[in-house]
């Protein structure tokens, strides 16, 4: 299983102030089919701790469910996003449909 958000980038994106508690539903988070995905050990070495400014699915028809799914947990988890992932994520979100995303608040 792989976290669609890094532990690691979470952590540098606001987690790093979380009680225990919070990072350990973090860590396990069933409440959102989006936050934990099953990938082949490869792909999970190739994202690794990883955000969009640096690492995008090799295959571009993976691309805008990534986006969604990113932009989803880091909404859900009340994650900070910095200005080089803002970036890559409407850069490759302008090549995807108009999808609304719903999200419930983890925190």
């Amino acid at each position: 299983m792989d976290h669609r958000i890094p532990l690691a980038e979470a952590w540098g994106s606001g987690a790093s102030n979380w009680t225990a508690a919070e990072h350990q539903a973090y860590a396990n988070d069933l409440g959102d089919e989006r936050a934990l995905t099953a990938v082949t050990a490869k792909s999970n070495r190739s994202k690794s701790d990883q955000d969009p400014s640096t690492w995008m699915p090799p295959a571009e028809g993976n691309r805008c469910e990534y986006v969604a799914q990113w932009v989803a947990i880091k909404t859900r988890w009340k994650l900070a996003i910095d200005p080089s992932e803002e970036a890559a994520l409407a850069e490759n979100s302008t090549r995807c449909p108009n999808m609304p995303i719903t999200v419930q608040l983890a925190r």
